[in-house]
């Protein structure tokens, strides 16, 4: 069976991670969130997938290439073009990404489902499209039920009692919500869908596409499903996925590597001296990652690979991605360092070299500037943390 991941977004509400990461390349626990798509499909015998790649393209196809050693099969249709030798990105709109594959050759002839790349979700594949046939829908669309006071956060889709589109409010307030069953960005299709899609412009399933259906009274369906589903569309939503991993409250991703002390996990060969440093799970350490005597980390907190929490530092429900130095003394409580950035869980972002913060956070790869304890402990302040 056949399905699309969309994977063609600039992924903007996530930044910096965007910057050098496309959004289906985002680590749960250094395991990229698409790989767990590819592994649900797989389960429901959706063997033949479809990728649109626009944004970093090369990142998806050099990691994913063909699907053969997940299982599957895989090809890329690449929205953008080349300007003086180098790859930009023009992404097409998810419609428009569709067609774009369809008018290439009419891959879709069957019932398809078409996921979003930047969620975990645990959906019961099978019964989704069985209700979807049942229903002789053209189009459905996957919804859950979220809390009253929640909807402000996203799309909500109306419905009459027998399941049938009937409107959408985009984050309404509260008190205008008609519904508390939101859009998933799990969708299915048949190929009659693409008589609602025109060629060769940019449009959108969601904002285009579905109220089009609706206009014109096509038989298009939505169902509330129940099922674990983490987006991970902002820095925030970024944040609590990689907590409710560790945590255990996303049931479908388990913690790699092997438990050392209750709650504690690390990768390969990681450099530490249990007895001289100070760590409450739940917590992962990734592979060849050095933990320095005097080192504090409390979780829930995740150590990339390649990294080395200095004597004195204190990690603190963060995430620290591979490849981080996180200098003597440095006390980083509710943040997210990745690179050259350093960021709280709302998002709000430091560029740590244009702060001058090269001797608090850094790349282990590289020398690291020096600095007095007068100039350390005055820049540390501005970022609230101590310097020791």
């Amino acid at each position: 069976m056949k399905a699309m991941i969309l994977a063609a977004g600039k992924g903007t509400r996530v930044r910096p991670i965007t910057y050098t990461i496309p959004k289906p390349m985002m680590p749960i626990l250094e395991k990229p969130v698409m790989e767990f798509l590819l592994e649900l499909l797989r389960q429901h015998g959706f063997d033949q997938i479809m990728v649109n790649v626009s944004h970093l393209a090369e990142e998806v196809e050099s990691y994913f290439k063909d699907g053969q050693r997940f299982g599957v099969q895989i090809a890329y249709s690449f929205e953008g073009r080349i300007v003086d030798g180098t790859l930009v990105g023009e992404a097409v709109g998810s419609a428009g990404g569709m067609r774009r594959i369809q008018d290439f050759s009419p891959f879709f002839d069957d019932t398809f489902i078409v996921l979003c790349g930047d969620a975990l979700i645990d959906l019961d594949l099978t019964a989704a499209v069985k209700w979807h046939k049942e229903k002789g829908s053209i189009a459905t669309i996957i919804m859950k039920s979220v809390p009253k006071e929640e909807v402000s956060s996203y799309g909500v889709v109306v419905t009459d009692e027998d399941g049938r589109v009937k409107a959408f409010q985009e984050k309404p307030s509260v008190e205008e919500a008609l519904s508390t069953n939101i859009n998933t960005g799990i969708y299915i299709f048949e190929p009659e869908i693409f008589k609602y899609i025109p060629s060769g412009v940019e449009y959108d399933i969601g904002s285009e596409l579905f109220p089009q259906l609706v206009k014109e009274g096509a038989p298009f369906y939505a169902i509330p499903m129940d099922f674990e589903w983490v987006d991970i569309g902002k820095v925030p939503d970024y944040w609590r996925a990689v907590r409710g991993v560790l945590l255990g409250e996303v049931k479908n991703v388990q913690i790699p590597g092997h438990q050392v002390a209750p709650g504690i996990y690390t990768g390969l060969n990681v450099a530490v001296n249990w007895d001289k440093v100070d760590i409450t799970g739940p917590v992962y350490i990734g592979g060849m990652t050095k933990i320095e005597d005097g080192a504090k980390i409390v979780g829930p907190a995740m150590i990339g690979h390649n990294c080395c929490i200095c004597s004195g530092a204190t990690i603190e429900n963060s995430v620290i991605f591979e490849w981080s130095r996180i200098g003597p003394g440095a006390r980083l409580v509710d943040k997210l360092v990745f690179g050259r950035y350093c960021v709280d869980k709302t998002g709000a972002t430091i560029d740590v070299q244009a702060a001058s913060l090269d001797w608090l956070i850094t790349d282990t790869r590289q020398t690291v500037p020096s600095q007095t304890p007068v100039e350390r402990q005055a820049i540390a302040e501005l970022l609230g943390t101590n310097a020791g």
